[in-house]
């Protein structure tokens, strides 16, 4: 038994790498990826790994952890700066789509109880997948963006009430409105509890932990709150999954909001995972084939019925035919949390297998056809809505008729892309600024700034800003992938049209120089720079040396800049970004009496910054320097390169003697 559950472990994670490799090959969620390795190892395929409880139960802890990370990114002020749209037309989707699949569950006829089941399950539609693909195609700020990221913050609250509404809904028909009030009552309680306790003492708890300064025992600690509180929640009767919910709640009111959300995600990752292999178990491809209609019949109420609500209150909300369509687009898929519920209900024997498969079959397929209804929401409302592909043509006319010639072209007119704007406004250069925030371009437009709503990854936009014209374009955006793909375009279309980049931090040169930049500004650097040449002037300095060297600083590409020693942990940072590092030689050292050239580390691909001897740091040693007992070497290079040019150093002999075996 001990080996043949080795071997089901083994299989799960051959198959899930695999399918994980080749679906994110194919730019799909890795959720596909965990879905189908259910389905190939589950017992009405290959039945490689059965159906156990233990299982299920250990799945269980994924979707605790997907709530507990939906407890932390909970904002009320976000909540309340969108309470039109979230409390308003988020509310009306959910119970709108609720009471529409209450009537078609009578009319087939199924229970009320099964129709209010499908209702929640499937209002819901896929956060993960529509938020990460409108905020790679730059649309989160766009009318129909703020419309959809409005209706998924609804859809991600009223789980909540559905965690404890399915249970409930699992009693006798005589007491279901005593077991809802109760339910209601108890949860109320409990929330009440937890939140007026757990306020005043989370904090000082968590700071108390912390200052032990002991990552394994942070790492214990925020295990122990989330599933204390979601062991609480199931002993009052209700979900694991509130109770974790309310402990990410609690954490996110602390300053340790982002270090646990970054130590919870392989936890929450890998658990969430194996639910989603559980859901895949769940498929019966037999049983999906002989009620094929019925698999298509679903997938077309969750496309076409829900996508017409979506529509429906998007254009009754005062929002033009146009982009009503592309929120229809962008939401009409099932979601994560609509597996969640299924299982959920599963569970409770709520939903009869003659329903379960179709559900099931139209939701998985309406994930699969999603990432492309959102990647082209704007093509199909062209081709479908004339007004609005008239409106998109009138915007590029718009653009025009700026009719500039020698401009620069700003992409991107947040606060960076504004001040560059005055900047050359103060010089006498013509610009045009192109935006996706219809706020700011309505406000930048009256105040008679030169700035259009636009897409900058897009050629006919581009075209129309008079990028042939052009002297040169500057890329404003914070996310990188996103000025890579205008880079793309930029240097397809005018490959001698230079092009400076908004970046970051050092990190982010090479793939920008890579994608085409010739200019790359990384933010945090040319902060530092400034650091520095304030100070200098302050403690006396002359101007023209500091002005000189600034000019050496940036005529050599920042290589004096780049890189930093790292802590122990790096938030908001590549893991697997380059870095300094330190090593002390001691008595036994490896390299001691080598000179640089001998060593050769470069080998590894690891560059000597420095080399400190006697208090005294030389940069950029010469190779015929020779290491003395003592010495410090400061290297620059990835994690993994320092690593290996580490142990080398250290212990060379041993090294080579372990890469000869």
């Amino acid at each position: 038994m001990q080996d043949h559950g080795l071997l089901t472990i083994i299989l799960l994670l051959a198959t899930g790498v695999l399918l994980v490799g080749f679906l994110r090959h194919l730019r799909l969620p890795a959720v596909f990826a965990y879905l189908l390795t259910g389905v190939i190892l589950g017992p009405h395929a290959l039945a490689v790994v059965p159906d156990l409880a233990s299982t299920r139960q250990l799945a269980a802890f994924g979707v605790v952890f997907l709530m507990f990370t939906i407890g932390l990114e909970f904002s009320l002020a976000q909540f309340l700066s969108m309470r039109r749209l979230v409390f308003g037309m988020g509310l009306a989707q959910v119970v709108l789509t609720s009471l529409v699949f209450v009537g078609i569950a009578l009319l087939i006829p199924l229970s009320w109880k099964t129709g209010v089941i499908l209702g929640g399950i499937l209002a819901m539609s896929s956060t993960a997948m529509v938020v990460r693909a409108l905020a790679e195609k730059m649309e989160i700020q766009t009318r129909h963006g703020r419309i959809a990221v409005s209706v998924l913050l609804f859809q991600d609250l009223a789980v909540v009430p559905l965690l404890i509404l399915i249970p409930a809904l699992a009693g006798s028909a005589n007491d279901l409105a005593d077991d809802l009030a109760m339910a209601g009552l108890k949860a109320v309680l409990v929330l009440l509890v937890l939140l007026v306790v757990g306020r005043p003492v989370i904090r000082p708890w968590f700071q108390l932990v912390a200052n032990r300064k002991s990552t394994e025992l942070f790492m214990l600690n925020v295990l122990l709150v989330t599933l204390g509180l979601a062991w609480i929640t199931e002993q009052a009767g209700l979900s694991l999954a509130l109770g974790a919910f309310v402990a990410g709640m609690l954490i996110s009111e602390t300053a340790y909001r982002y270090q646990v959300e970054a130590d919870i995600a392989p936890f929450r990752d890998i658990l969430l995972g194996l639910f989603f292999v559980t859901i895949g178990m769940l498929v019966d491809l037999p049983a999906w084939w002989a009620n094929l209609g019925w698999v298509i019949i679903v997938l077309a109420m969750i496309l076409l019925l829900k996508g017409m609500l979506v529509w429906g209150l998007a254009r009754l909300f005062g929002y033009e035919s146009g982009v009503a369509l592309r929120s229809a687009i962008v939401l009409a898929q099932a979601g994560e949390f609509g597996f969640v519920l299924l299982a959920l209900a599963n569970q409770y024997q709520l939903l009869p297998a003659h329903v379960l498969q179709p559900v099931l079959g139209g939701m998985l397929l309406s994930m699969m056809l999603a990432p492309v209804l959102v990647e082209r929401n704007g093509w199909l409302t062209r081709q479908m809505v004339g007004s609005y592909r008239h409106h998109r043509d009138q915007q590029l006319a718009d653009i025009r008729s700026a009719n500039l010639q020698a401009h620069v072209v700003l992409c991107g007119y947040g606060r960076v892309g504004q001040s560059v704007g005055r900047v050359l406004e103060e010089e006498g250069i013509p610009f045009v600024a192109l935006d996706l925030d219809p706020v700011r371009v309505r406000q930048a437009q009256s105040a008679g700034e030169s700035i259009f709503y636009g897409d900058a990854s897009r050629r006919d936009v581009l075209q129309a800003a008079g990028i042939f014209s052009a002297r040169a374009v500057v890329i404003t955006y914070a996310n990188v992938t996103s000025s890579q793909r205008v880079l793309s375009i930029i240097k397809e279309l005018r490959p001698d049209l230079p092009v400076v980049v908004r970046a970051h931090d050092d990190s982010q040169l090479e793939r920008l120089e890579a994608a085409g930049a010739d200019e790359v500004v990384p933010e945090v650097t040319e902060g530092a720079l400034m650091l520095a040449s304030q100070t200098l002037l302050l403690i006396g300095f002359p101007i023209s040396t500091v002005l000189r060297r600034v000019r050496r600083f940036r005529q050599e590409r920042y290589q004096f800049f780049r890189g930093a020693f790292w802590g122990s942990s790096e938030p908001g940072e590549d893991q697997g970004s380059a870095r300094l590092a330190s090593i002390a030689l001691g008595e036994t050292a490896f390299a001691l009496h080598l000179s640089l050239r001998e060593l050769n580390l470069t080998s590894f691909g690891v560059v000597v910054v420095a080399v400190r001897r006697h208090g005294i740091r030389g940069r950029e040693p010469s190779p015929d320097t020779v290491l003395q007992p003592g010495d410090v070497l400061v290297l620059f290079g990835t994690p993994a390169a320092l690593t290996q040019a580490q142990l080398y150093v250290l212990e060379g002999n041993k090294v080579q003697e372990a890469a000869a075996v």
